[in-house]
């Protein structure tokens, strides 16, 4: 076992004892076990320290397994928790019911010891697993903040640019997986703005030709930062921070791209961040107006901007500019 699955703390829950001591004689060598009798001492247990995984028979007095899932999973702080129904029933009705309540898995009585072990070590791998994501995405996000503290004062740039391309990565056809992907690493596309003086950075006007030179090598290294991984998200953080200031018509930089040669991501990125940009006030002007902005992605479609995705934005405002408000203070 690992470190983590050692220490691990599962609760068990079933009204007769003779089998609480069966569970307690396959697991104790391996995880941290805590026993309760009925579903509102379960409850009780779950309040005061939650478990990593639960393991609940379904046929108790005065509250049964379902009733005791249904209230975990409709509070959100327990929903996340694995919960394994460890029943003698075995009509499909029933475990169709459980599923649909939240529940990961079956396990019938008796029990096979190498069942319960089995299972509860690939349940508890996913959890570990599923943190570990979230983890990698909260490090991404922050230091997309990193970056951006240096030139906004705030994350709240990152939040909204980062949603604006998931909505039109939807509106393009994206499924949710490679949507909800878009928004996880769009945050990182101006991490190379770290290594930009600050001289340039927030210069209050416009920039002169040496200095403008200077702030294009942002894409440059926010794509070394990010290069090499073996993380499909942080490749895909890689690719938007090299091509977020490419154009379409082949004008922009670093390697002046031209339409399709960008990809679908990066063109997706460009238009939520140059709207949001647009939109937002900064130390060198002023925050333009929705109408405004939406003027100038109408005049450079075809020029600065994908023109279909441009459509597709403008098609989807309504949801644009709710983001807007909720991530605006």
């Amino acid at each position: 076992m690992t470190q983590i699955s050692e220490r691990a703390r599962i609760l068990v829950v079933d009204d007769e004892p003779a089998n609480l001591k069966v569970i307690r004689e396959v697991l104790a060598n391996d995880y941290r076990l805590s026993f309760a009798k009925s579903g509102e001492l379960a409850l009780q247990l779950i309040e005061n320290e939650p478990p990593k995984l639960i393991l609940l028979d379904i046929m108790m007095p005065d509250m049964s397994g379902f009733e005791v899932c249904k209230v975990l999973k409709a509070n959100p702080k327990t929903a996340h928790i694995p919960v394994i129904f460890v029943t003698a029933l075995s009509h499909e009705q029933d475990e169709s019911e459980g599923f649909a309540l939240g529940a990961v898995d079956y396990i019938t009585k008796p029990i096979s010891p190498a069942i319960v072990r089995a299972r509860v070590k690939n349940h508890l791998s996913l959890v570990q697993a599923e943190q570990l994501q979230l983890a990698h995405i909260d490090l991404i996000q922050r230091l997309g903040r990193a970056a951006e503290y240096k030139d906004t004062d705030t994350g709240e740039h990152i939040a909204r640019m980062s949603r604006y391309s998931k909505v039109l990565a939807l509106a393009y056809g994206m499924s949710e997986y490679e949507a909800e992907q878009l928004k996880q690493a769009a945050p990182m596309h101006d991490v190379g703005k770290i290594g930009i003086p600050d001289s340039v950075l927030l210069k209050p006007g416009r920039l002169n030709e040496n200095e403008y030179e200077h702030m294009k090598q942002h894409a440059l290294i926010g794509a070394k930062i990010l290069e090499n991984s073996t993380s499909p998200l942080l490749q895909l953080a890689h690719k938007l921070a090299l091509e977020h200031h490419e154009k379409w018509d082949g004008t922009g930089y670093p390697f002046g791209l031209k339409g399709e040669e960008i990809s679908i991501e990066g063109r997706i990125v460009t238009i939520a961040d140059v709207f949001d940009a647009l939109t937002s006030k900064r130390p060198y002007k002023k925050a333009w107006s929705v109408e405004e902005a939406l003027d100038l992605l109408k005049d450079e479609a075809g020029k600065h901007f994908d023109p279909q995705l441009v459509d597709l934005f403008i098609g989807q405002i309504d949801s644009i500019i709710e983001i807007k408000n909720t991530y605006t203070r």
